[in-house]
């Protein structure tokens, strides 16, 4: 018979995770010798892959708690549509940062019908088709809004 791991044992890897993410913060803090920095375009592609990552996590531990707890799956649920909502205005961010090969906004912003100038553009824009291709399977479009990105497809 196995037992459950011990809580301090319990998801090692997400627990890592998260320790990266409240290091990286602390790090970021500004001080005398670290003045702060506003983000670059390197930055977001991380936060975006951070919280694609998430989605998936979080959609699956919705569907699976909902059964057998409705009002806990619908709070899953919910937390997922914010989690889409806060990914969708990183990558936002991510094309109105400066960066591109081009100049002019409209040469840095997610055009789908046609490719980015390569990485990291085109990882975040493939990522975020990608994800969004999955959420908008599982939610309405009234469900998403708030909804504001540039690459609204």
């Amino acid at each position: 018979m196995t037992h459950p791991p011990a809580y301090d044992d319990a998801h090692p890897y997400l627990r890592a995770a998260s320790a990266g993410v409240r290091h990286h913060t602390r790090a970021l803090a500004p001080s005398d010798s670290n003045p702060p920095q506003p983000a670059t375009r390197r930055h977001l592609d991380v936060l975006h892959a951070h919280l694609a990552a998430l989605l998936p996590l979080l959609d699956h531990l919705g569907e699976t708690t909902r059964p057998p707890h409705p009002a806990a799956g619908r709070h899953l649920a919910a937390a997922h549509t914010r989690l889409w909502q806060a990914t969708s205005e990183v990558h936002a961010a991510f094309h109105l940062l400066p960066g591109s090969t081009t100049e002019g906004a409209e040469a840095s912003a997610c055009q789908p019908e046609r490719l980015p100038e390569g990485p990291p553009v085109l990882t975040i824009c493939q990522r975020h088709l990608a994800a969004g291709h999955v959420v908008r399977r599982k939610t309405t479009p009234s469900g998403l809004r708030p909804h504001t990105t540039v690459c609204a497809r």
